[in-house]
């Protein structure tokens, strides 16, 4: 397009400007080593993928076939949702059906299972029953709930071989799905007033209901056939507290 121009600084001639041709592109200054990959520069393109650049300590890498970034991970095998959250809708039914029939059993697996799923939403639909007469009583229910796991988590391992134990979230769990029973109940006192000889009979057959239940499970964990009796005894009392919530 025209002459490259440069400027001779040389000690035998002076200072002068003198013209190049195009033609001899080595003896022009190549501005494209330093203008290269810069923004509104028309002296250079940017270097290809997987080179360096003109810039020093500067390496593009290269990308995949499809031009994007290589992931290396397996969506086609990746867990579901609900097996990440560890809610597991099989479980959940078989144990509210092992607690609903008092004269069932369950499998040590599906016990041992930590879900604190239902337990929570079995503890929402007890506090939810008691609001239909008028009781907020969320907070006696979690707090009761609390000490109550505490107290049977320290008891089943007292309790248990030395080389079986028991966590305190399958505590948790169990206790919280056998209060399903207690739930029912406060659903009742809510048509139905149980301030009375029977209703103290219905609520003492749920307590018992929901305390003989949670020995079942816990007699499985554990493998405690013989000692079902003395770990149902805490558990009906710990129901006995929930089923006066539910009557007064």
């Amino acid at each position: 397009m025209g002459d490259n121009y440069y400027y001779d600084q040389s000690n035998n001639g002076g200072n002068a400007w003198f013209a190049q041709s195009e033609q001899q592109p080595w003896q022009s200054y190549d501005y494209s080593a330093q203008t290269a990959g810069q923004p509104g520069s028309s002296y250079g393109a940017p270097p290809a993928y997987g080179g360096y650049s003109a810039q020093p300590n500067m390496f593009i890498p290269q990308p995949d076939a499809a031009g994007g970034k290589v992931d290396d991970y397996d969506y086609d095998n990746e867990p579901p949702l609900l097996e990440e959250l560890g809610i597991n809708f099989d479980h959940i039914r078989l144990k509210t059906v092992a607690v609903l029939n008092p004269f069932g059993s369950a499998r040590a697996d599906v016990i041992e299972d930590q879900d604190l799923a239902g337990p929570l939403v079995f503890c929402l639909l007890f506090g939810a029953s008691l609001l239909l007469h008028g009781k907020l009583q969320f907070g006696y229910i979690y707090g009761i709930g609390l000490l109550g796991c505490v107290g049977m988590y320290s008891l089943l391992n007292l309790m248990a071989e030395e080389t079986r134990s028991i966590s305190f979230t399958c505590t948790a769990s169990v206790l919280g799905y056998c209060l399903l029973p207690m739930s029912i109940l406060s659903m009742i006192a809510a048509v139905l007033s149980l301030q009375g000889l029977i209703g103290y009979a219905v609520a003492g057959g749920a307590a018992f209901w929901c305390g003989s239940t949670s020995s079942k499970l816990f007699s499985i964990t554990l493998q405690m056939e013989g000692q079902r009796l003395l770990v149902a005894y805490p558990c009906v009392l710990l129901y006995c507290v929930f089923a006066l919530l539910a009557i007064f």
